[in-house]
C-alpha cells in the first residue's frame, strides 16, 4: 500500500477553554486534490497550520511525507490567505518568488542559478513570467496572488497547501487559478481551504467538511445533509452563472 502523504490520527487542539479541533482523523493519499470546506471559525486555517507544524496539537499525531511536520519542511509549499507586503519596499517579483527557495538553502547563502531557474519555472507555471522584473508593489491583486503561489512552487514541493487561494479574485481570474491548481495536482498533492462550493464541485477530487469535527468525502460529491451538518443550517448547492439562493429559509435559537 502506498504511504499516505498526510496522516492525522485523533488530533485535537484547544485554545484556552475553547476546542478548535476535535478528534480529527485524515488520510491524504499521494496525488490527492483535496478541498477543506467549512464556515468561518471552523478550524480550517488552524488545521493547515497543524499540518505545517506551526501549531502543535493538544492530542493526537501528525505525519507528513512519513515524517513529523518539522521533518517535512522544505518539501511542503504553503500559500497563506493574507500575505502582508509593504508596497513601497523596493523588491521585484522574481526576488519574491526566489524566497520560496529559502527552506532549501543554508543560512545566508545567496540565490544561485538553480534558484533563479526554479523561480522562472514557477512564474511560467502561474502564467506571470512577464512580471519577473516588475516591482511587486505595482502588481494587481490577481497578479500578486499568482506570484505568491509561484513562490510556494519555487520550493519544488511534494505537497502544496493553500488557504483561500481565490478569495480576493474576481470570477474570471479565480477560474484561471483553479485550472492551474487542477493541472498542478497531477504532479503533486494539493490541499486547500476554500469557501467556493461551486469551484470545489467542479475542480477538486476529494472534499473534507470541517466544523471542529471532520467529515471526509473521497468522491468529491457534496450532499445537502452533509453541508447542513457542517454549516449548522440548510444550504442550497450552487451553480455558477445561474440565479440561486445561498441559504434555505431556516430558523435557529440565535434568531429567537
Amino acid at each position: 500500500m502506498t504511504p499516505a502523504v498526510i496522516e492525522l490520527s485523533n488530533v485535537s487542539l484547544w485554545r484556552g477553554n475553547v476546542q478548535v479541533l476535535e478528534d480529527i482523523n485524515l488520510t491524504v493519499p499521494p496525488g490527492a486534490f483535496l478541498a477543506l470546506l467549512g464556515p468561518n471559525g471552523s478550524g480550517k486555517t488552524t488545521l493547515l497550520r497543524v499540518i505545517l507544524g506551526l501549531l502543535s496539537p493538544s492530542a493526537g499525531t501528525v505525519r507528513v511525507l512519513g515524517e513529523t511536520p518539522h521533518g517535512a519542511r522544505g518539501r511542503v509549499g504553503y500559500v497563506p490567505q493574507h500575505a502582508a507586503f509593504d508596497r513601497d519596499f523596493p523588491i521585484h517579483t522574481e526576488e519574491v518568488v526566489c524566497m520560496g527557495r529559502l527552506p532549501r538553502k543554508r543560512w545566508l547563502r545567496h540565490y544561485d542559478r538553480k534558484d533563479h531557474e526554479a523561480a522562472h519555472r514557477a512564474l511560467g507555471t502561474m502564467e506571470v513570467a512577464h512580471l519577473a522584473d516588475r516591482p511587486v508593489g505595482t502588481l494587481s491583486g490577481g497578479e500578486l496572488q499568482r506570484v505568491l503561489i509561484a513562490r510556494a512552487l519555487a520550493m519544488e514541493p511534494e505537497v502544496l497547501l493553500l488557504d483561500e487561494p481565490t478569495a480576493s479574485l474576481d470570477e474570471r481570474i479565480g477560474r484561471g487559478v483553479w485550472e492551474i491548481l487542477e493541472e498542478l495536482s497531477r504532479t503533486m498533492t494539493v490541499v486547500l481551504v476554500s469557501h467556493d462550493i461551486g469551484a470545489i464541485s467542479h475542480y477538486v477530487r476529494e472534499v473534507a467538511c470541517l466544523n471542529r469535527q471532520l467529515f471526509m468525502h473521497p468522491s468529491g460529491e457534496l450532499s445537502d445533509e452533509i453541508l447542513e451538518a457542517t454549516y449548522g443550517c440548510p444550504v442550497d448547492l450552487l451553480a455558477h452563472g445561474h440565479p440561486h439562493r445561498v441559504l434555505s429559509p431556516h430558523s435557529s435559537e440565535r434568531d429567537e
